[in-house]
């Protein structure tokens, strides 16, 4: 009796293990589907909603619901991307044959990418501080500095406006990283605007 005792007790462990487990997994899954679609619903307010989306959903586990997490999520998005655009521009730069106009122009779209990087990392990391400062005043200072970070990619294409092929080049590399800094601003907005409306 009692080595049947035993293997019921066993079979119950396991069971309910096996039922946590389930619940767990139902509940990590559901809370994950709402991640999502937090991301999804304020992506479908920015001006590139799928770039945002791609680009942010597979963070939904670090983002949660949080308007905050979201836009220091796409900032760090776009620190990245601006970084791996700038090293793709310096390489592009060693090119010969290129026009010395053209050479010019390129270093001044890196130069113009480093600011970018400059004013993305500043941004981030005053999101980042815990809130010491006035709040509008920061979220004025970050609202700035990424809208600049933006003037700077348009003035990067425009170096390039007598070298049709070379413009088009360059604004293939730089396009990505101004779609998601606008969507970056958008979302910066909406979180500044979700905390003093």
């Amino acid at each position: 009796m009692e080595g049947l005792y035993s293997i019921y007790s066993l079979a119950r462990s396991i069971l309910l293990i096996l039922l946590l487990s389930t619940s767990s997994i139902t509940l990590i899954s559901g809370l994950d589907k709402t991640n999502v679609e937090f991301i999804r619903t304020s992506c479908s307010l920015t001006s590139y909603p799928t770039l945002c989306f791609n680009s942010l959903s597979t963070r939904s586990g670090a983002i949660q619901t949080s308007p905050k997490l979201l836009a220091q999520t796409a900032l760090s998005v776009t620190l990245d991307t601006t970084r791996t655009t700038s090293t793709a521009m310096v390489k592009l730069s060693q090119v010969h044959g290129m026009a010395p106009r053209e050479v010019a122009a390129m270093k001044d779209c890196i130069e113009l990418l480093s600011d970018t990087v400059y004013e993305l990392k500043r941004s981030l990391d005053e999101m980042s501080r815990p809130g010491s400062k006035d709040f509008r005043l920061v979220m004025s200072d970050i609202q700035t500095w990424v809208s600049s970070a933006l003037t700077d990619e348009d003035t990067c294409s425009e170096g390039f406006d007598n070298d049709p092929k070379m413009k088009s080049v360059v604004r293939g590399k730089i396009v990505n990283v101004a779609h998601l800094a606008s969507n970056a601003l958008a979302l910066i907005n909406i979180y500044a605007s979700s905390i003093h409306g």
